[in-house]
């Protein structure tokens, strides 16, 4: 009789145990949304690669080490790049003195040019005085030339007559006689003055022609800075291109993974490291549609994660993604043969962590408890 009354006891004490459990199952999942679905992400995650290929030459972190922001992680062979380089600084140093030379040479050739251009000028402008001078001279002559001509013609004719002594006939005539010999002598330096200025025309023209060889060389060192521009772009690219065989942490963190190993020929955006930030860590829930109800941003989450059962983390809701897991589906299912069963959909709920500590990992599976509002 007594067994039977203990066994009635403990079965009525199981049952309030059991009534007691539920009840605080069913009263837990009504103040709070419960899912085992929820992992440890981050957006800090990125893949880093090199901008241009090439063989791999120093790796300079493991995977696990920390790293700080603008720290060297990796280096690329970069001696093609560096030849390149000098060679372009070469051809552009080589160019640069062509240049210089030219410009001098147009100096002088301008200046040369500028002096014999004033001398023809000068040459030009003092015959053409000279010619006028000469003209009035030979005009004034010629008025005497005549005078002294009729004079002559009226001596003669008195002299026949005998009215006037024979030397003041011959007096006249050598007068006139000296003005055509004078008038002679400046006609024919009049006509080499007119040479002498056509000359002068030409030379000038002669100027204005090779004056064109300025243009020349200015076509030349125009062509020339052109080059050089187009060089010190190249130069600039390949000095890029130096840079970017070395691999830096954009931000400080974690190597998650490290891809490569020395001496790897890798191609240009090929991932070397994933590097992570651990302060950047959240919680992504695949929370079903049944237990959104009471669910929204702000809400207080709590957070177990699987790697360690005895740590309770606090998060909050930031928020519930519009569109469910299966939308982004790669395989959509076809509903088109009336054959449907319902399904129960899952939303991504984003949880911001509260608390996190160093030796959380992206991928950690957790579970979590949103309380409801």
């Amino acid at each position: 009789m007594r067994r039977k009354w203990v066994a009635t006891g403990i079965i009525m004490a199981l049952i309030a145990l059991f009534s007691y459990l539920a009840y605080d199952f069913f009263t837990y999942r009504s103040k709070y949304a419960v899912s085992d679905a929820a992992f440890i992400r981050s957006d800090s995650l990125s893949f880093l690669g090199f901008k241009v290929g090439g063989k791999v030459v120093h790796l300079t972190k493991r995977e696990g080490e920390g790293v700080e922001a603008g720290e060297l992680l990796a280096r690329l062979d970069d001696r093609d790049f560096v030849l390149a380089k000098e060679g372009l600084e070469k051809e552009i140093a080589s160019l640069k003195e062509h240049n210089q030379a030219l410009r001098l040479k147009r100096e002088r050739v301008a200046k040369d040019l500028a002096i014999e251009l004033e001398l023809h000028r000068n040459e030009y402008t003092a015959a053409s005085h000279q010619i006028a001078a000469l003209e009035a001279k030979i005009e004034g002559l010629r008025a005497r030339y005549e005078k002294v001509g009729a004079d002559a013609r009226r001596l003669e004719r008195l002299w026949e007559r005998r009215l006037i002594a024979r030397s003041d006939l011959e007096a006249a005539k050598s007068q006139r006689d000296y003005l055509a010999k004078e008038i002679a002598a400046l006609r024919q330096e009049l006509r080499a003055k007119r040479v002498q200025l056509s000359n002068a025309k030409l030379a000038i023209e002669a100027v204005k022609n090779k004056q064109k060889l300025l243009q020349e060389l200015d076509r030349q060192i125009e062509a020339g800075e052109d080059r050089i521009e187009g060089l010190e772009k190249e130069l600039a690219q390949i000095e890029e291109k130096i840079g970017y065989c070395r691999l830096y942490a954009p931000f400080a963190g974690r190597i998650a993974k490290r891809f490569v190993n020395i001496e790897r020929v890798v191609e240009a955006g090929s991932p070397i490291y994933a590097l992570v930030d651990p302060s950047q860590l959240h919680v992504e829930v695949l929370l079903s549609e049944k237990k959104l109800r009471g669910v929204a941003p702000g809400n207080r989450v709590l957070i177990e994660v699987d790697a360690y059962p005895d740590r309770v983390y606090r998060g909050r809701v930031e928020e519930i993604l519009p569109a469910s897991a299966a939308t982004f589906a790669l395989v959509p299912r076809d509903i088109a043969s009336g054959e449907f069963t319902k399904l129960d959909q899952r939303f991504v709920v984003r949880i911001q962590l509260l608390n996190p500590t160093q030796d959380l990992r992206v991928g950690m599976g957790a579970s979590v408890a949103i309380q409801r509002k």
